[in-house]
């Protein structure tokens, strides 16, 4: 059985069109880097609710897409081709040797609430600096919900700085200056989603949907990447880290702003102040989601309202760097 699967594998990797076709991509260097991988024994929380790991999905859909990208004339270097830990330092300088044009890191995503699915894309640093990398975050944003979602569905564009407050992720960091981002295309602890994952057919489609983004991406005339906190420079807003988001607090992220929400109608003083404290635990439960963008909105309303205007200037600076919106068509 494992043999066949290997076997759909490889025929799903073949891309099915010409080679010849000009899609923008010829001459283009491409970093494909595979999350995680090799952690089987060490971490418990990146597997589904059937036993399925986020680093097999990641590298079974970065294969296809590399068999998919190389076929259209890329150059593309893969920083894992096999279940093992690569150091993060070791994918970034993939990107920095190899004077690429883009990096792409594939990841699925995972958090408390079972019936939570929808795209994370992460940046990194601040939107009005790493303009690239925010066109590419919201070219693969809507080419995963075009092909995956219901048009109503929420999607995320966020910094990685919303999950990792005081430097982002250490691949996007230190591969800044190349349009770069990490993509969760879905989420592994949704049951109905995981399911879909351990397909090799849904793998191609996710493959093929980060194909038409990166074709869109370069067809875009080429944003600025400006030096890091050349325009903003935020304090640091602590939040949950990766197994914290999957306890029992973790859970009340949308009931908390939910409920805050509620409260602010009042307009009374000890509510406001109640409304602050929901939004901002929402915003640390699940700090890279839709609703931790109007959560630091509403803190910065409230703030204001309460007359500590330096402290709301930052709550809504931190909204506007940290999160962007889909390109209104």
């Amino acid at each position: 059985m494992k043999f066949l699967f290997l076997l759909l594998l490889i025929a799903l990797s073949f891309p099915f069109y010409s080679q010849s076709q000009d899609s923008g991509l010829a001459g283009k260097t491409i970093i494909l880097d595979a999350g995680h991988g090799g952690t089987a024994l060490t971490d418990k929380f990146r597997v589904g609710p059937t036993g399925e790991r986020e680093e097999w999905i990641n590298l079974r859909v970065a294969l296809i897409l590399q068999n998919l990208l190389e076929a259209r004339g890329a150059r593309v270097i893969m920083s894992r081709v096999s279940d093992e830990n690569v150091l993060l330092s070791k994918r970034a300088e993939l990107a920095k040797e190899n004077e690429a044009d883009l990096f792409l890191s594939i990841h699925h995503n995972a958090t408390a609430d079972p019936e939570v699915n929808f795209p994370i894309i992460y940046f990194h640093g601040n939107t009005s600096e790493n303009k690239a990398s925010v066109l590419l975050a919201r070219k693969i944003a809507d080419a995963l919900l075009n092909n995956f979602f219901e048009p109503s569905t929420p999607v995320s564009i966020a910094s990685d700085y919303t999950i990792f407050s005081n430097s982002g992720t250490a691949v996007l960091r230190n591969t800044y200056g190349i349009p770069g981002v990490i993509a969760e295309a879905s989420f592994f602890t949704n049951p109905s989603e995981e399911k879909l994952l351990k397909d090799p057919v849904h793998n191609r489609k996710e493959a093929l949907a980060y194909l038409a983004a990166i074709e869109a991406f370069f067809k875009e005339d080429r944003l600025p990447i400006l030096e890091k906190n050349s325009l903003v420079d935020l304090p640091p807003f602590d939040t949950f880290q990766e197994a914290e988001r999957l306890t029992e607090q973790a859970l009340s992220w949308y009931q908390d702003c939910k409920q805050a929400k509620e409260l602010m109608k009042s307009g009374n003083s000890q509510n406001l102040e109640k409304a602050y404290d929901l939004f901002t635990r929402s915003a640390r439960s699940f700090p890279d989601s839709f609703v931790a963008a109007e959560s630091h909105m509403r803190r910065a309303e409230i703030l204001y309202i309460l007359g500590k205007e330096e402290q709301a200037k930052i709550a809504a600076l931190r909204a506007q760097e940290y999160f962007a919106t889909l390109e209104v068509k």
